[in-house]
């Protein structure tokens, strides 16, 4: 019996005789977004079902004590999730994303397909603090890393459906497929070229068009544009913009400050103990600091201030405007703390929410503390809606995010010049106190972050390790001049380490500097090796990054390195094969 190719097998061989490598990625794009738009549809219904279950368990005549244990209840549920069933570290959404694009070529983990969904869910459904665009884009992701697995494409290509995966979810989560593809550009740093546009547009609207099956036409943020543009207001969104960008600094700033407080703690008890007690305390005296917030913006941007009192202790001061005013100034402070709090204590999801959150209540503040002062009336609900561009252009490094984004949930572009002002002077403040953004800056500490820089990431994927050459003949110091011209003989090297009975380096000979005495016999057994010897001034670790090796090339002259690890002669890098090797990545990378 003649035995059947599997399945697979005989798919890929139907593909490659019948459908061209473009033609499959646009199927493929469409796959992928739709995916990712049923992740977006299950993710956001896995939470209001969460919440609306705690909400009716906490509502059978339980005060409102009980807000200081829910959150850190829904985040030891989420731990104990993580570790009993996933049993491996469930990363935040986008850095999760750029961690597998930077360290494993574009390879997530099969958890992925569902635990960022499962962990999210418990953590906002309780009231964590955070956003569930990060898990949403990580778990379309995970769909798109298996594909291209399953399909087994080819790395550029692994990463084209990354960005389509990214830019359907976010697509699906705003209804917002222009600002979702500019997102994928910006933020997991894809090249828009031709080849990756379509396979863009196709995963974007196709999620979207999901995503309006199953939760309806509803925007997210619903905002309709009653007053457009007035010139007169044009210096107090450039204020706005100043204001955005030191706020997105301080988030950015505490928002590390906490990471590094938390990652000292080895106990998870310990953890979870700080964390969800500040997290209990914060929601329990500020009960709009509880979960994603979005019923918070949607009020912020109709003007109404009741989410600032409902169920707080300051209730009783609901009508008092100045009290409304502080109260929204403490929460823009507050939010990140507690999200980062969530963050710490083994919460899951993502900071695009909390951004969003402080972007509108920044901007109705500054509009209404201008409007009180009477130097100029401004129109509030404008102020609050650039104001979420404002710190989406801050904390995540976007404008362009920000600035489309916010044009689309709006439903028009008639406030697309103050949005574009408001983005760039947010954009521009906070890089003058960070270069990276919220996403990457923990990348860029390891220096593993991607950018758009072509040359640099090709560098980053280059493997040191990979790039070591061993046959070069080595020799010992008490080695004598009849020994190396032995050695020449049966070795094309032009250069010879010198190491010592422990295997340490101590120098080298370069063929150049000996070529004289090689033909004076009479001096094979009087000179040794360590008296033609050199000790390089420039060599290599084994832990260099490319970026280290190609500067010592370049700062050196040489056409080859020495590699030592803890003084021991490992090998020798060229620069022939330094270039050959980027070569190879380019073509492996660049799309035609």
């Amino acid at each position: 019996m003649k035995h059947r190719l599997p399945i697979i097998v005989r798919f890929h061989r139907w593909r490659l005789r019948h459908l061209s490598e473009r033609a499959f990625i646009t199927i493929l794009s469409v796959i992928v977004g739709i995916i990712a738009g049923f992740g977006a549809v299950i993710t956001k219904n896995a939470v209001w079902l969460t919440q609306r279950i705690v909400h009716r368990a906490i509502s059978q005549g339980v005060d409102n004590y009980i807000y200081f244990a829910i959150p850190a209840l829904g985040i030891f549920l989420t731990i104990l999730f993580i570790k009993y069933i996933v049993r491996s570290p469930v990363r935040h959404g986008v850095p999760n994303v750029l961690h597998s694009i930077s360290k494993d070529k574009g390879r997530l983990s099969n958890h992925n397909l569902y635990s960022s969904i499962v962990a999210s869910s418990l953590t906002v459904g309780f009231g964590g603090s955070v956003g569930l665009e990060g898990p949403t884009v990580s778990t379309g992701v995970a769909y798109g890393s298996w594909l291209s697995r399953f399909f087994r494409l080819d790395y550029k290509n692994t990463i084209l459906m990354l960005a389509c995966a990214c830019a359907g979810a976010m697509a699906a989560i705003f209804k917002a497929p222009i600002a979702a593809i500019v997102f994928a550009v910006e933020v997991i740093m894809i090249d828009l070229t031709a080849f990756s546009l379509v396979p863009l547009l196709l995963a974007s609207s196709s999620a979207v068009v999901t995503s309006y099956l199953f939760l309806g036409q509803d925007v997210l943020y619903p905002f309709e544009v009653e007053q457009s543009f007035v010139l007169a207001d044009l210096p107090f969104y450039i204020l706005l913009g100043i204001l955005a960008g030191f706020l997105s600094a301080y988030f950015i700033k505490v928002y590390v400050s906490f990471s590094d407080f938390f990652d000292k703690m080895k106990n998870a008890r310990t953890r979870l103990l700080v964390g969800g007690l500040g997290l209990g305390v914060l929601v329990f005296l500020f009960p709009s600091l509880y979960g994603e917030g979005y019923e918070g913006i949607n009020s912020c941007l109709q003007g109404n201030f009741d989410y600032l009192f409902n169920n707080s202790p300051f209730y009783p001061l609901r009508d008092n405007i100045l009290a409304a005013l502080i109260l929204m100034g403490v929460i823009i402070l507050l939010k990140i703390i507690a999200t980062s709090l969530t963050f710490g204590s083994g919460g899951v999801g993502g900071i695009f929410a909390p951004s969003l959150f402080m972007g509108v209540n920044t901007g109705m503040l500054f509009a209404k503390l201008i409007n009180l002062t009477g130097i100029h009336q401004i129109n509030t609900n404008n102020f609050a809606l650039i104001g979420m561009a404002g710190l989406i252009a801050g904390v995540l490094h976007a404008p362009l995010t920000g600035i489309f984004l916010i044009a689309d949930i709006s439903g028009g572009y008639k406030l697309f010049v103050p949005l574009m002002v408001t983005a760039t002077f947010a954009y521009v403040t906070v890089r003058a106190f960070t270069p990276n953004s919220v996403y990457h800056i923990q990348l860029a500490r390891r220096k593993e972050l991607f950018t758009h820089d072509k040359d640099a990431n090709i560098l980053k994927m280059m493997e040191v390790g990979k790039l070591i050459e061993t046959d070069f003949e080595t020799l010992s110091p008490l080695a004598t001049l009849g020994d190396l011209t032995e050695a020449i003989s049966r070795n094309h090297r032009n250069l010879f380490p010198v190491v010592d009975e422990n295997g340490i380096m101590v120098g080298m000979v370069k063929m150049d500097d000996v070529r004289g005495l090689i033909f004076k016999r009479e001096l094979y057994d009087k000179v040794l090796i360590k008296d033609l010897m050199y000790m390089p001034e420039y060599y290599i670790k084994p832990d260099d990054s490319m970026e280290v090796v190609t500067e010592k090339f370049e700062a050196s002259g040489r056409y080859n390195l020495a590699v030592i690890d803890k003084g021991k002669y490992v090998g020798f890098i060229s620069r022939a094969k330094v270039f050959t090797n980027y070569r190879k990545q380019m073509r492996h990378v660049s799309h035609v």
